[in-house]
């Protein structure tokens, strides 16, 4: 494949047009695959090269990262995660295209952050035909377990996402979502400082 093929296939994924596994086969270098199987069976004590491990594995990663193993990603290297993030067990990443995760990020377990899909008609789908779009999640945003955030979704800041939700369109800053599809049900507002304290 020639480098202006390349480029032409990397103009129609950064458009969120259909491409192939074969078209895009020249990105595989960029798969972590062996450091992902490392970290995933490095011993919990050994805190220094699962940090070390996190650095090789992600595009960027903050400072003050848990993030439980097992987790999955495709590539690994077109995901930034901000700092003080906590990532649950089985997290997993398609990151086919950037996914970008803001400061203080809490996701529960069995979380699945997927930057791609497939076209309805199956003759579009030979070859893994398939399109990318990018997910932000904004800062102290967190996700419920087994929540489903699909391709092109933003998560506006402070946001809470409810456990199972699949998530098709963005979400605005400090609300509550929730089902499936997720849909606002509330802002968060000043009376949830209150909530599960003393007397409440």
């Amino acid at each position: 494949m020639t480098h202006a093929h390349e480029e032409e296939v990397l103009a129609r994924i950064a458009k969120g047009l259909v491409y192939t596994e074969s078209e895009a086969a020249f990105q595989a270098p960029r798969r972590r695959t062996e450091q992902i199987f490392e970290y995933n069976h490095t011993p919990p004590g050994d805190t220094e090269k699962r940090r070390s491990l996190l650095v090789a594995i992600f595009g960027s990663v903050g400072e003050r990262t848990v993030l439980l193993p097992p987790f999955h990603v495709g590539f690994g290297s077109n995901v930034r995660i901000g700092d003080d993030f906590f990532g649950n067990v089985n997290l997993t990443f398609v990151d086919d295209v950037d996914i970008r995760i803001g400061n203080g990020v809490m996701i529960a377990p069995s979380v699945t952050l997927t930057t791609t899909g497939h076209p309805v008609h199956p003759s579009r789908r030979a070859d893994f035909g398939r399109f990318s779009e990018p997910i932000v999640i904004e800062d102290k945003v967190w996700i419920g377990s087994n929540a489903v955030v699909l391709p092109g979704v933003r998560i506006g800041y402070g946001s809470v996402i409810g456990a199972g939700s699949v998530v098709s369109h963005s979400i605005p800053p400090m609300t509550v979502a929730v089902g499936t599809p997720c849909r606002v049900v509330r802002p968060i507002t000043d009376e949830d400082l209150t909530t599960r304290t003393a007397g409440h």
